[in-house]
Formats: structure tokens, sequence, C-alpha cells
């Protein structure tokens, strides 16, 4: 399932910003998925104590999967580079294992301390790049 940071239509997030392709389970748990391109099967990203972590889960397995020529399809532009290293296996798998490590990688970040988007409000940025999970 996919929203839009200026979709608010659901009651228990209403007024917090949402992230493409990151829900909310009923017990707090944010959970992230992809569609992988050419099928009809999705790619379990995992569960996150935030969203933010969520988020950059999903962005690095939109990244690797769909290699996109401009980064608007991603929550957070600013944290994936413009261009990534050649792995050797591109398999779904481990792109799903690069995008889990990643968004645990943010939540173990954000549980420790206040984060903010480095978009918004001169925040600083996460220090985290996508070469670390391939």
């Amino acid at each position: 399932m996919s929203y839009s940071s200026e979709d608010s239509s659901s009651p228990t997030n209403a007024g917090s910003r949402k992230f493409k392709g990151v829900r909310q389970r009923k017990w707090g748990k944010w959970v992230s998925e992809i569609r992988v391109p050419g099928t009809q099967n999705r790619l379990w990203l995992g569960s996150f104590s935030t969203a933010e972590a969520a988020a950059v889960a999903r962005d690095v397995a939109y990244y690797c999967l769909r290699k996109p020529s401009t980064l608007e399809g991603l929550n957070f532009p600013m944290v994936l580079p413009c261009s990534v290293n050649q792995a050797v296996d591109k398999s779904p798998r481990s792109i799903q294992k690069a995008a889990s490590d990643a968004g645990m990688a943010v939540d173990a970040q954000l549980t420790g301390g206040c984060w903010e988007d480095a978009g918004e409000s001169g925040g600083e940025a996460l220090s985290i790049s996508i070469e670390d999970y391939l």
C-alpha cells in the first residue's frame, strides 16, 4: 500500500507525515513492502519501530529494483546517492536484505535520539548510504 505525503485520510495518522510504501499496523509497528517490477509479487521489507525507517527501507528497495532516472519517487531523496556501485547479486532476496538492514540502521539511530528529514527545517542529514548495505 502506498501513501503520499499529502494524503491524510487515515484517522490514526492524521496530521503526521505519510511515506510512500509504508503503513502502520494496529499495534503501532510500521511495515514496508514493494512490488517486484514485471511480476505481481510483493517483496516484504520488514517491520520497524518508526515510519522513517520503513520509508528508508522502501527507498533502498525502490532504487535497487527500478533504477530510476530521477529521485522523485523516493521518500528521502537526499539520503540515497545518485549512483550505486554495481552489486554482484541483484536478486530480490539480496535487495530485501539490504533494504531491511538500512531500515534497522535508521531505527537504531532514531531510537537513540531525535532525527529530522534533512530537507525540512535544516536538520542534520542522516549518515547512511546504500553502498553500506549492498
